[in-house]
C-alpha cells in the first residue's frame, strides 16, 4: 500500500502443514521467514523461498497460542496452553529456553521495540514482563479480573496495553507498574489490542463484532467500526499507520482506511473462522491463519499487495534504500544480540567461579579451624 495508491490485494501463497487451527502468525524483519503457531502444539518457521522447507519447532506440550519474532529476527517467542513461554532460535536445530511463571494458558507474547523485554498475557489473569537476554521474570501486572487475551508494548516501550475477557482494555505505565486507564466500552470480551505505529492510539478487537480505536493521550474513542458479522479475533496496523487489517469468525479479513474512516477491502478465502492476521514489517505483505475445515492440513495464506505501476522511480529507489538500511540495521542488531548473549554467558561463568572460590575459601577456613581445635 504505497502512497501512490494500491491495487487489490492478491493471494501470493498458501502454506500447508499444520494439523489443526492456526492461532498466530508473524513476519521476520527481512520478510525471509514467517512464523505460525497452531493448536497442533507445533510452531513452524516458513521460508518465503518456495524451494525451502519449513522448520517445525517442537517443545510445547499443548497448543501454541501465540508467536512473535524479536525485532532483529534472531529469536522467536511463543506462548502455550502448557503454561510456558519459549524463546527459540529460528533454525533447523530449534534451540529453546523455557520461561515458567504463569499458572494457566499463555495467550500472548510481545517483544519491546528494542528487543530487550518481553510481555506475556495469560488466563491466570496476569500480565508478566521479562528480560530477554538475562531470561529473568521481572514483574506482574494483575488488575484484570478475567483471562487476559493480549498484551502489547507501546513503540517507545513506556506503556503496555492489555485486552481481557473482563470486557476492558487497560493501559499500564511500565515504570510505575500502575494501571493508568481502563477503556470499558466493549459490549463483549476484548480479544486483541495493538498500538498504532505512532504510539498515540490503540485499536482493540472485540467479540461484539466491533473494532475501536482510542486516543491514549486523551483517553477518548476516535473511531468505531462495525464491519464484521461475528467476533473479531485479531488486527494489525500497516507500518504507515494509515490502514488496519482485521480477522474475524465470519471468515473474512477487512482492510480499513483509517484516514478516511471507512472499509477499504473485504477479503474472502478462509473456509472457517479467520483467527489471526499480521502485516509484514514493511507492509507489502500480510499473512492470515484460520481454523479452515480442511483436514489434515490447515491453511496459512500469505497475501501480497502490489503497488500501482504509476508509482514513480523515486519511490522505488527509496524502497531499495529502505531495504538496504533495514538489512544493515538487522545485521547490527544481530551482532548486538550475539554480544549480549556472550556477556550473559560470561556473567554466568563468573558467578560459577565466584561460587567455587567462595566454597574453597570456606573449606580452607574450616580446615584451619579444625587444626586450631
Amino acid at each position: 500500500m504505497a502512497a501512490g495508491g494500491a491495487e487489490d490485494p492478491s493471494l501470493e501463497r498458501h502454506f500447508r502443514g499444520h494439523r489443526d487451527a492456526i492461532t498466530s502468525v508473524d513476519f521476520s524483519l527481512n520478510k525471509k521467514q514467517l512464523a505460525s503457531g497452531s493448536m497442533d502444539s507445533c510452531l513452524k518457521i516458513w521460508s518465503m523461498k518456495p524451494q525451502m522447507r519449513a522448520y517445525c519447532l517442537v517443545g510445547h506440550k499443548d497448543a501454541v497460542m501465540c508467536v512473535q519474532f524479536s525485532p532483529s529476527g534472531h529469536l522467536v517467542a511463543s506462548g502455550s496452553r502448557d503454561k510456558t513461554v519459549c524463546l527459540w532460535v529460528p533454525s533447523v536445530k530449534g534451540e529453546s529456553t523455557v520461561f515458567k511463571a504463569h499458572t494457566a494458558t499463555v495467550r500472548s507474547v510481545h517483544f519491546s521495540s528494542d528487543g530487550q523485554s518481553l510481555v506475556t498475557a495469560s488466563d491466570d489473569k496476569t500480565i508478566k514482563v521479562w528480560t530477554v537476554h538475562r531470561q529473568k521474570f521481572l514483574f506482574s501486572l494483575s488488575q484484570h479480573i478475567n483471562w487476559v487475551r493480549c498484551a502489547r508494548f507501546s513503540p517507545d516501550g513506556r506503556l503496555i496495553a492489555s485486552a481481557s475477557d473482563d470486557k476492558t482494555v487497560k493501559l499500564w505505565d511500565k515504570t510505575s507498574r500502575e494501571c493508568i486507564h481502563s477503556f470499558c466500552e466493549h459490549g463483549g470480551f476484548a480479544n486483541h489490542v495493538e498500538f498504532h505505529p505512532s504510539g498515540t492510539c490503540i485499536a482493540a478487537a472485540g467479540t461484539d463484532k466491533t473494532v475501536k480505536v482510542w486516543d491514549v493521550r486523551m483517553n477518548r474513542l476516535l473511531q468505531h467500526y462495525q464491519v464484521h458479522t461475528a467476533a473479531v479475533n485479531s488486527l494489525s496496523f500497516h507500518p504507515s499507520g494509515n490502514y488496519l487489517i482485521t480477522a474475524s469468525n465470519d471468515s473474512t479479513l477487512k482492510i480499513l482506511d483509517l484516514l478516511e474512516g471507512r472499509l477499504l477491502y473485504t477479503l474472502h478465502g478462509h473456509q472457517g473462522p479467520a483467527t489471526c492476521v499480521a502485516f509484514s514489517r514493511t507492509g507489502d505483505f500480510f499473512a492470515s491463519g484460520g481454523s479452515d475445515e480442511q483436514p489434515p492440513e490447515m491453511d496459512c495464506g500469505v497475501h501480497l499487495k502490489k503497488t500501482k505501476s504509476q508509482d514513480t522511480g523515486r519511490n522505488h529507489e527509496r524502497q531499495e534504500e529502505d531495504v538496504h538500511l533495514a538489512d544493515t540495521l538487522e545485521h547490527i542488531i544481530g551482532q548486538l544480540d550475539v554480544l549480549t548473549q556472550t556477556v550473559s554467558i560470561l556473567e554466568q561463568r563468573l558467578t560459577l567461579t565466584e561460587n567455587k572460590l567462595k566454597e574453597f575459601l570456606e573449606n580452607q577456613q574450616k580446615i584451619i579451624q579444625n587444626k586450631e581445635n
